[in-house]
């Protein structure tokens, strides 16, 4: 099996050689627009640059705040543009293209997740093009109107970006192999409309504001956490870098709330480069990662679960996906019910849903499925109980399960893991200084788009406790 994992790693190595190599990218079939812009978050009055390629002389622009309804902030019916070339290496450095457009954001604009679609003008006899970017606004007022903090899994949309070549997976990589090191400067392919989208239009129609942020402003603004009470994530939040986790740890420890809508959360650990605006994370590949060959393997990019980084998200989310995997997704329990077995219905957090001792709820909806998270688990009379072995914390309380199971082969990189291990997405909580919880599955937020009545007061539970103050007790 050692030999087997080495080959493994060699050809993974020797993929990224050849994929580095190879300069040339393959040229564009008829009208395009394209762009990114130079920052992933703003505040209002700061300026938005916007680096633009185009094979028409001119594009509009029309920019629009999403929520329970679109609002339109900005528009352009014309703007210069012309073709910029793209690099090789572009996905992994950069195209460091010429910027296209500047416009100022807005004093009275939202904060909010903010969508800038642009379209190609000229030839009438050819059909125009299109192209979807975004950015984050930040309230210049942070803690103010609401708080309540939502952080976008902004790494992540990077990371499954394979503009430019690569991304860090193989399976949609120009050559078929897989990179270590994406860009911000590219376009991106963005995720907030597979799961951050339900929740907020539901919690925009249902009275709660939102303030945004994106994960690298837990790294690089760190200061905005201290004006909230409950932070947010939701979907799919799968890549973190140690300064982001340690403050938000910081931030527990001092009293503040986190919810975990979400699950595969910070799975792999990355670093920030090139001032925030690139990661980098070797994964599988973590034995080339640089800091493989020093003394302290802290900050390895691969798994936070991994034996050499001794960190797992266990610690941070009470869940993990070592003890986790799939459900309904990558052959998995396909035939699942996706949803979530209850186990202490007179916890807080059922209260006003009815629901019973080894009922089921989500099922319509699916809201276990793809990725999920979980804990290692003894039964007693019928209930589970963490071991606390895997690194999930004192008082960590089970609420939910539903089983899980890594995929064929996922095992064989990581040489202490049981490829037939049966796992489970988990739901629960634990309080250590501030309040934890997580639903320990990406698909949470389907629940809220299909109006499940337990999912739906199950949130407003959880919202309505965790951002009134700091420091709320699990407990009852």
């Amino acid at each position: 099996m050692k030999i087997f994992r080495s080959i493994l790693l060699v050809l993974f190595w020797l993929g990224i050689i050849t994929h580095q190599v190879i300069a040339d990218q393959a040229p564009h079939q008829g009208a395009f627009v394209e762009g990114y812009f130079h920052r992933l978050s703003y505040l209002p009055g700061e300026v938005a640059e916007l680096h633009l390629s185009s094979s028409a002389q001119a594009v509009s622009i029309v920019v629009e705040r999403i929520g329970a309804k679109n609002d339109v902030v900005y528009q352009q019916a014309s703007i210069s543009s012309t073709v910029q070339k793209i690099p090789d290496r572009a996905s992994s450095d950069g195209c460091k293209w010429a910027v296209g457009h500047k416009f100022p954001i807005g004093e009275q604009w939202k904060s909010g997740y903010y969508q800038a679609t642009l379209t190609t003008l000229g030839d009438e006899q050819k059909k125009p093009s299109t192209s979807k970017l975004f950015f984050v606004v930040r309230s210049a007022t942070p803690g103010q109107q609401t708080k309540i903090l939502l952080q976008l899994s902004a790494n992540t949309y990077n990371a499954y970006t394979n503009w430019g070549g690569h991304s860090l997976y193989s399976y949609h990589d120009r050559d078929g192999v897989q990179g270590h090191r994406v860009s911000f400067d590219r376009p991106l392919s963005s995720q907030f409309f597979n799961w951050e989208v339900h929740f907020v239009k539901w919690a925009e129609l249902n009275g709660y504001r939102l303030d945004y942020a994106v994960n690298s402003d837990l790294e690089f603004h760190p200061e905005i956490l201290d004006h909230y009470n409950l932070v947010l994530s939701i979907g799919h939040d799968e890549y973190w870098s140690t300064p982001m986790r340690d403050n938000l740890e910081a931030y527990i420890a001092k009293g503040g709330n986190v919810a975990f809508f979400s699950g595969n959360t910070c799975c792999w650990q990355v670093r920030s480069e090139d001032k925030g605006r690139a990661l980098t994370c070797w994964k599988q590949g973590y034995v080339f990662d640089p800091m493989f060959r020093t003394t302290d393997h802290k900050l390895l990019s691969t798994a936070w679960g991994h034996h050499l980084v001794q960190r797992p998200e266990n610690e941070l989310t009470g869940v993990g996906f070592l003890w986790g995997g799939y459900h309904k997704s990558h052959g998995q329990f396909m035939d699942g019910s996706g949803a979530y077995t209850v186990h202490r219905p007179e916890h807080w957090v059922f209260a006003q849903t009815n629901l019973k001792r080894d009922n089921q709820f989500g099922s319509k909806d699916t809201i276990v499925g793809y990725e999920c998270d979980g804990c290692e688990m003894s039964w007693k009379d019928g209930l589970p109980f963490p071991t606390h072995k895997d690194g999930t914390p004192e008082g960590f309380t089970i609420l939910g399960t539903c089983p899980a199971r890594w995929a064929p082969g996922d095992s064989y990189w990581y040489d202490r893991f049981p490829k037939d291990r049966i796992g489970a997405a988990v739901m629960g909580l634990y309080t250590k200084g501030g309040t934890v919880f997580t639903a320990g599955s990406t698909d949470w937020a389907h629940g809220l788009r299909g109006n499940d009545p337990s999912v739906t007061q199950i949130t407003k539970n959880i919202l309505d406790r965790l951002s009134m103050s700091r420091g709320q007790a699990a407990e009852e």
